[in-house]
C-alpha cells in the first residue's frame, strides 16, 4: 500500500504545482535515480550500447543511464497531468505523422487496427488526444502491476483519459478482437515478452523473444498491424505511426512461420524508431540472455538455446 500512496501523491503533486517546477522536479529526481541505479541501471546501460551499436566510455554511459530515468520521471508527470489537461493544451503540445491511417481504419462500421509501441516517450498523451481531439476509441491491453490497488489505480487514471484498458492475460487476444469488433485502435506495448511464449527475433542484432500476439491477430483478422512510437521531439510530444506492415499469409506455410515473421518486421521497426531518440527508450528490465548473465540471474527457459 505504500508504493501506491507514492503514486498518489506523485499524481496530486504533479497536477497541483505549477508545469515548469513539475518538470524539472521530475527530470532531477529522475536524473538522480538514474545516478543510483541498481539492476534497472545496467539493463539501461546494456540497452543504450545495443542501440548506439558500440561500447559506451563509463563516462558516456553514467550520463546517458541518468538521461534515461530522467525522461522516465517525466513520463510519469506528464501521465499523471493529462487528466487536469485541457483539450486545447492536449492539442497544441502534439505532433504526429501518419494518423492518417488510424483514422481510416479505426471507427463505428470499420475494421479497428493494431498499433505495436515499444516502451518510448509518452504513449498515454497520445491515446488521450486520440480519443479527445479525433475521437478515435483506444483499447489498450497492459501488464498487471503488483499490488493489485496499484493496477487498478493506474486502470482508473488511464480510463479518466478516455481508454478502454485490459489486463495481459488468458482473455486478452478475446478483449482485443472484441475491441476491434467495435472499430478501435488497440495499443499493444510489445518489446518485452512478459509471459515467456513469444517468438524468436533479432533485435538489436541479438537473439531474443518478443510477443507474438499482434503478429497473430493482424494476420487472423486482416486487420491493419502499424508499429507506432511517441517520442518528445522540440519540446512537443510526437506521435509516429509508421505504415502498415504487409501482413499476407505466405502461400503453403504454416501460421507459426508468418507470426515469426511479422513479428521479425516490428522488430525492425521498432529498432528504427528507438534509434531516434535512445535515451527515451525506457526498457528497465532484462530482455536478452545475455542481460541475466550480466545481472547473475539464471536465463529464463524461453530464453535458452535461441
Amino acid at each position: 500500500m505504500a508504493g501506491v500512496a507514492a503514486y498518489k501523491a506523485g499524481s496530486f503533486l504533479a497536477r497541483t504545482v505549477p508545469d515548469g517546477v513539475a518538470t524539472s522536479f521530475a527530470r532531477a529526481g529522475g536524473f538522480t535515480a538514474g545516478l543510483m541505479a541498481g539492476d534497472a541501471g545496467t539493463v539501461v546501460g546494456r540497452n543504450l550500447e545495443r542501440v548506439y551499436g558500440r561500447p559506451l566510455s563509463n563516462t558516456e554511459k553514467k550520463r546517458k543511464i541518468a538521461e534515461t530515468f530522467e525522461w522516465y520521471g517525466r513520463y510519469y508527470v506528464e501521465s499523471f497531468r493529462l487528466p487536469e489537461v485541457s483539450v486545447d493544451e492536449l492539442d497544441r503540445g502534439f505532433s504526429y505523422d501518419g494518423v492518417a491511417s488510424i483514422e481510416a481504419n479505426c471507427g463505428p462500421g470499420k475494421s479497428g487496427a493494431i498499433l505495436a509501441l515499444p516502451h518510448l516517450g509518452t504513449w498515454e498523451w497520445a491515446a488521450f488526444w486520440l480519443a479527445r481531439v479525433i475521437k478515435v476509441k483506444v483499447t489498450a491491453i497492459v501488464e498487471p502491476l503488483q499490488p493489485p490497488e496499484l493496477f487498478e489505480w493506474f486502470v482508473g487514471l488511464r480510463e479518466s483519459l478516455g481508454m478502454e484498458i485490459h489486463a495481459l492475460g488468458p482473455d486478452a487476444g478475446k478483449r482485443i478482437i472484441d475491441a476491434l469488433g467495435r472499430g478501435h485502435l488497440v495499443c499493444l506495448v510489445c518489446d518485452r515478452d512478459l509471459r515467456g511464449n513469444g517468438v524468436p527475433v533479432e533485435f538489436f542484432g541479438e537473439k531474443t523473444t518478443l510477443p507474438g500476439g499482434p503478429a497473430t491477430v493482424a494476420l487472423r483478422t486482416g486487420v491493419p498491424l502499424m508499429p507506432a512510437a511517441v517520442p518528445w521531439r522540440d519540446q512537443a510530444r510526437h506521435g509516429w505511426c509508421r505504415p502498415p506492415l504487409k501482413i499476407e499469409r505466405t502461400k503453403g506455410a504454416r501460421l507459426r512461420y508468418d507470426i515469426q515473421r511479422v513479428t521479425q518486421m516490428i522488430a525492425d521497426e521498432f529498432e528504427i524508431m528507438i534509434r531516434e531518440t535512445p535515451e527515451q527508450w525506457h526498457l528497465l528490465n532484462p530482455n536478452w540472455p545475455n542481460d541475466y548473465e550480466a545481472l547473475g540471474r539464471e536465463i529464463p527457459e524461453h530464453l535458452r538455446d535461441l
